[in-house]
């Protein structure tokens, strides 16, 4: 009875936003209960999108923004595998854990199915040990990350970038062509995950082309850039934050930074030094690979823009969440695993091993600090772009409501009928963000908790963060005034940051006791 209330609810909600929708469309859009589109990146910068600033072409994802909402605040958990384990959850990954969930967790589409969603996979599966079909998935495109980070196929000519984006998207399109032939009385949830563009950088060659030279210019000035064209925006008010120095600790697989700069070879640079220091070579070389994470972005754009093409002509559009998101920010990472590097091999090739580096990975999150991996803004700031003709008003809005990952999940759940938290499981702080769907500010919350390589807070405007998952070296910013975090407050409000750092600590033992927590007694649903 409650859920049938929220969802008569929310369709009245609609009803006042917009004016009535024609019902004459056949297929999918005759139904109440919206189908959901769930598209995320992997590694992609706050600002690589050209509706966050961004001077990659992103037509597909821009269109969608200037037709629906951009969220200014939206988080991740700064890195894969937790962000996997939020989505599809809608708990704090240290509720839960990826390796193996407790038994009480029941998944996004095991929940869905029970209110006569069929749910579909397509992309990268990186969830812990358990498969799409046991997370209640009735059909996946399952593509497990490989040891060299990405998935790439061993056969074939290895002298071209793998079209992963368009495979990805094709498995897509096919779940949805037979949805809509046999299926069109229900509604369905569509997880879309690329790869795009994680490292290594690669791509087909004439997406490279698109790009050949645009940054030559190099990443001082392509941030100072993207900075000037997010504050025309609105989406940023703060300062242009200095580049940090190199967080990595270690070079992964091998034994020294020299010796990685020598695999790879004199254009290689693994500090985020000013453009102006570095050589020809090394100009080169560096513009060479952002060159090719672009193309990723704009190939996963054009992939977008297939699923959005058959949406229309399927007649599911107009009653379709489609939201878009990305699982961290950009990476900072160098490093080479699987089968190695080909200095000789063309850029962007099956046989070549590039990643961005912690200078990209900066550009790609201006003005924010910090990338993949670390608390700071950086590390979990996420795009977020909601699309949905039927049930969202505002066309080319921003929202600078704070939300998580986790506060998705609830809404997508809400918009179905069904509450955020579980029965007989821990409470969660996942929140219905509907409301804030026509108003900006709409829905408040109690903090945002964050922990991988480093550990944040966020209570109401304040922020504590460290770098280090352990010790206390806690800063402490005022968020409306600096998202950027280039003003600690620690010795202006020592109480407050002692407070947040309490409760940090406590959270992280109430979520552990979540995570080892037996189960409740009952049974998963089955997919249908």
């Amino acid at each position: 009875m409650i859920a049938r209330t929220r969802l008569l609810l929310w369709s009245a909600l609609a009803s006042c936003l917009l004016s009535a929708v024609g019902s004459a469309n056949v297929g999918f859009a005759a139904q109440q209960r919206p189908n959901v589109v769930l598209i995320l990146a992997d590694d992609s910068g706050f600002s690589d999108l050209g509706c966050y600033g961004g001077e990659i072409q992103t037509p597909n994802l821009d269109k969608l923004a200037a037709g629906g909402l951009r969220f200014t605040r939206m988080y991740s958990t700064a890195r894969c595998w937790p962000s996997r384990a939020c989505l599809l959850t809608g708990y704090y990954f240290e509720q839960t854990t990826s390796t193996k969930f407790p038994d009480w967790v029941k998944t996004l589409p095991e929940r869905l199915n029970t209110v006569g969603y069929r749910c579909f996979h397509s992309g990268k599966w990186h969830v812990g040990a358990r498969r799409p079909v046991e997370a209640g998935f009735i059909a996946a495109n399952s593509i497990p990350p490989a040891p060299d980070g990405s998935c790439v196929p061993t056969t074939g000519d290895l002298s071209f970038g793998y079209p992963q984006s368009e495979a990805i998207a094709q498995k897509a399109i096919d779940f949805l062509h037979d949805h809509a032939a046999h299926h069109s009385d229900r509604p369905f949830f569509l997880n879309l995950a690329f790869y795009a563009p994680h490292f290594p950088v690669m791509a087909l060659e004439k997406d490279v082309e698109r790009y050949r030279g645009v940054y030559d210019v190099g990443w001082d000035t392509i941030r100072r850039r993207r900075w000037e064209r997010l504050r025309d925006m609105g989406i940023v008010s703060c300062e242009l934050s200095p580049m940090d120095p190199r967080l990595m600790h270690k070079p992964i697989g091998h034994k020294s930074w020299e010796e990685l700069e020598q695999r790879f070879g004199p254009g290689e640079v693994t500090d985020t030094v000013p453009w102006d220091s570095l050589s020809a070579e090394q100009k080169r070389f560096q513009a060479m690979k952002m060159e090719i994470h672009a193309a990723m972005v704009d190939r996963m754009d054009r992939e977008i823009g297939r699923i959005v093409d058959l949406l229309k002509r399927t007649g599911a559009f107009d009653n379709t969440l489609i939201v878009f998101l990305s699982d961290n920010g950009a990476s900072p990472e160098i490093m080479i695993r699987g089968k190695g590097h080909d200095p000789e091999a063309r850029p962007g090739s099956q046989t070549t091993h590039l990643c961005i580096g912690p200078a990209w990975g900066t550009a790609s999150n201006t003005p924010l600090r910090y990338y993949k991996m670390w608390t700071h803004e950086g590390g979990i700031a996420s795009p977020g772009v909601f699309h949905w003709p039927q049930g969202i008003a505002a066309r080319g809005e921003l929202r600078h409501s704070p939300a998580h990952f986790i506060d998705v999940v609830a809404t997508i759940l809400g918009l179905a009928g069904l509450p955020p938290g579980i029965d007989g499981a821990p409470p969660t702080s996942a929140r219905d963000m509907a409301p804030v769907l026509a108003n900006d500010g709409a829905v408040p919350f109690d903090y945002l908790f964050f922990r991988h390589n480093g550990k944040a807070l966020i209570e109401g405007d304040l922020k504590i963060v460290s770098t280090k998952a352990g010790g206390e070296d806690w800063e402490l910013y005022d968020l409306s005034k600096d998202r950027c975090e280039q003003h600690d407050l620690s010795e202006k409000m020592p109480e407050r940051r002692s407070a947040m750092i309490a409760r940090w600590n406590e959270l992280l033992a109430q979520f552990r006791r979540h995570a080892s927590r037996a189960s409740p007694g009952e049974g998963r649903p089955k997919a249908k």
